[in-house]
Parts: C-alpha cells; sequence; structure tokens
C-alpha cells in the first residue's frame, strides 16, 4: 500500500510491506518493512533533523520514537531533490499501524518546521479479509 502526503512543500510517500518469513504467532512478532521516499518541493535546501514516531500495536500499549535523523543520517535536499531509505517496525499482534512527524530546517533561514507522516497501517494479509 502506497501513502502520500504534502506538508510544507515536502511530500512523504510511504510504501509498506508484511515480512511473512519474519512473522508468525510460534515467535510472537509480525514484522513489516517501509520504504520512505522524502522529496522537496521547495525553492530552497531543507535538513530533515529529527523524527518523531507513534506506533500503535492492536495488543500493546502505544509507542513513541523519537530521535535525530532518519537511519542514523540527516540528509540535505536541494530543491526538487528526494532522499529515500527503509526500516522496519515489529508489532506483537497483526493489526497496527504508524505515523508521526519529520522535523526540517529550511538551509536558507534556518527555521525549523514539523512535515508529517502519513498514517500507514501495518495489517497481515489474513486480516484483511
Amino acid at each position: 500500500m502506497t501513502i502520500t502526503a504534502i506538508t510544507e512543500g515536502i511530500k512523504i510517500t510511504v510504501v509498506s510491506q508484511f515480512r511473512p518469513e519474519l512473522s508468525g504467532l510460534q515467535v510472537d512478532v509480525f514484522y513489516f518493512d517501509y520504504k520512505i521516499s522524502i522529496e522537496n518541493f521547495n525553492p530552497f535546501a531543507v535538513q530533515l533533523l529529527r523524527r518523531d514516531w507513534f506506533i500503535y500495536d492492536s495488543l500493546n500499549a502505544p509507542k513513541y520514537v523519537s530521535g535525530e535523523g532518519v537511519v542514523g543520517q540527516q540528509p540535505v535536499l536541494e530543491a526538487g531533490e528526494t532522499y529515500t531509505y527503509s526500516s522496519g517496525c515489529d508489532l506483537k499482534s497483526e493489526i497496527g499501524f504508524m505515523t508521526g512527524h519529520y522535523t526540517f530546517v529550511n538551509k536558507q533561514t534556518g527555521v525549523e518546521f514539523p512535515v508529517l507522516i502519513p498514517r500507514f497501517d501495518l495489517i497481515t494479509p489474513s486480516k484483511l479479509n
């Protein structure tokens, strides 16, 4: 499933996928991969500084994950550039979702601004029926 949102001239596209070979009731974990593309439609350069995630798992308390950058990087995107990275999430249940925001800085003005990470579902195919 592909989900997209544009905030402050930054387009976030998320593609998520269930990983059955890493998942199952017998191992008590359901693993999902996601790929995120970040595209800068602004006429100025921006830098991704931080991420803040809300992870909902239908059998556990929600988790909040916050930290610098993504996958160990704080990429700078010039006007028109795209940055893509992949990561993953494990749940204790077959149904969940993720959402959150990135904090970017305008490299010209130094002003920080939030960019929505659109909500994307983490659901095993067997629960989609």
